[in-house]
């Protein structure tokens, strides 16, 4: 099987800045790591190829320092590392980022062969839309199963997928066919520490490195800043509340009692209009 990880180098979210004029995140001089849920898509993926044979290719689209996250990836097992690194990407949106990463995906098609599986995690810290990877298999026209759990079985010679998704009400168990894309939950597996073999392997390895022009990119207008219809108008922080918390005291009465008691003190129509609603009158 071929399997394509797509991962993300995103700035360690407790030192995230953000540019004061074009409120995009500002990446200079800001510690970066993996997207922690790509990193249990990498695992997931890492563990059919484990099973089932075949090649593991992590794709990360972003600034040449990207190639440290890919050879991060490279440590853990991964088989091949592909940059799509080029000016005309600076600042895509989601829109634009699926645009870029679909193109990069077919031609990592046409030059390693065809993905069965396409992995991402559920979304990323930075930008917590969860929009690319569904974004990407709509421009693929791959079928998709999204806030996966666990992958319970891959069938090659049906070509067959089944997955346990989570939902709002409960576990669902879902079968398609593939290729397909799969959205990882966090938590869904251990990540497993890099083998020394890999770990020598990721140091010496050459990265594939693309260009927008190598990545088969036909129109530019649609990558970037300029392929980006979403507009940030405003980032600011939460100003602090003027109202200071308040002390219960608990030791001569039931909490629940004195909470009540408290918040009927706070909204005198309250405990009116509970009573009103109970009686019906």
């Amino acid at each position: 099987m071929h399997i394509v990880v797509c991962i993300k180098q995103v700035p360690d979210s407790a030192q995230i800045r953000v540019h004061p004029v074009t409120n995009t995140i500002m990446r200079q001089g800001v510690p970066t790591i993996i997207n922690p849920y790509d990193l249990f898509a990498l695992e997931a993926a890492l563990q059919l190829r484990d099973k089932l044979g075949g090649e593991v290719t992590v794709l990360t689209m972003g600034p040449p320092s990207a190639e440290d996250s890919l050879r991060r990836a490279l440590t853990y097992g991964a088989d091949r590392a592909v940059l799509l690194t080029d000016r005309f990407f600076a600042g895509a949106d989601t829109l634009a980022t699926t645009y870029a990463l679909a193109t990069a995906i077919r031609k990592i098609s046409e030059t390693f062969g065809a993905p069965d599986i396409v992995f991402t995690g559920k979304q990323t810290i930075d930008g917590d839309t969860a929009q690319v990877g569904p974004g990407i298999a709509k421009r693929l026209g791959l079928l998709q199963l999204t806030y996966v759990a666990k992958i319970s079985e891959v069938d090659p010679v049906a070509r067959t997928i089944e997955a346990e998704r989570r939902s709002e009400g409960g576990v669902q168990v879902l079968k398609t066919r593939l290729p397909c894309l799969v959205t990882m939950l966090e938590a869904t597996n251990e990540i497993r520490r890099g083998a020394m073999a890999d770990a020598l392997r990721a140091a010496r390895a050459k990265i594939v490195t693309w260009s927008a022009k190598d990545a088969g990119v036909e129109d530019i207008s649609k990558c970037g800043l300029k392929g980006s219809p979403t507009i940030v108008k405003r980032v600011f922080a939460p100003s602090a509340r003027a109202e200071k918390a308040t002390f219960v005291d608990f030791s001569s009465r039931p909490p629940a009692d004195a909470l009540i008691e408290e918040l009927f003190k706070r909204q005198p129509k309250l405990e009116a209009e509970l009573i009103t609603s109970a009686h019906g009158f």
